[in-house]
């Protein structure tokens, strides 16, 4: 009994970890796009391609210098505060874990299930492998801890 629930709270700890990683992944983006507001994007890329000796006629450089010349500064805004909205979101969810406390446990079902349709829509729209683990991961995620919660219940 005692070797099963210290499985289940590494579990706990590794999904409070996971959540903390990305809310301090997007702090991170978050912050990279608002120093590019003042800031000429293309021009950044274009020295971090040279600096990492990337080709620069490679197809997915061409894409990204694309995507980059037509953001403008009131979208890298908005990218920045929904990047700020869901690090809190993911930050928020990792400490409350972390802690084991139980409207942390209903938070990120809640958080973490709402997102799934769209990244079912997302797979729909391009499949790829990265976006089928991380949405597969999400529900793992959401499933261990309804089972979790309805096992304490009871």
């Amino acid at each position: 009994m005692l070797k099963l629930q210290t499985q289940k709270s590494n579990t706990l700890l590794l999904i409070g970890l996971f959540k903390l990683f990305k809310g301090f992944t997007l702090l991170v983006v978050a912050f990279g796009a608002l120093r590019f507001l003042h800031h000429d994007l293309s021009q950044s890329i274009e020295h971090w391609i040279k600096v990492l000796r990337i080709d620069p006629e490679n197809h997915y450089v061409n894409a990204v210098m694309a995507r980059a010349l037509n953001i403008n500064p009131k979208q890298l805004k908005e990218l920045s505060i929904g990047t700020f909205f869901y690090a809190a979101v993911f930050l928020t969810e990792g400490t409350g874990l972390l802690l084991r406390k139980r409207w942390a446990e209903y938070f990120t079902i809640i958080s973490t299930g709402a997102l799934i349709p769209l990244e079912v829509y997302e797979i729909v729209k391009h499949v790829t492998p990265i976006k089928i683990a991380v949405m597969l991961l999400n529900v793992a995620i959401v499933v261990y801890l309804v089972l979790r919660l309805r096992n304490e219940r009871t």
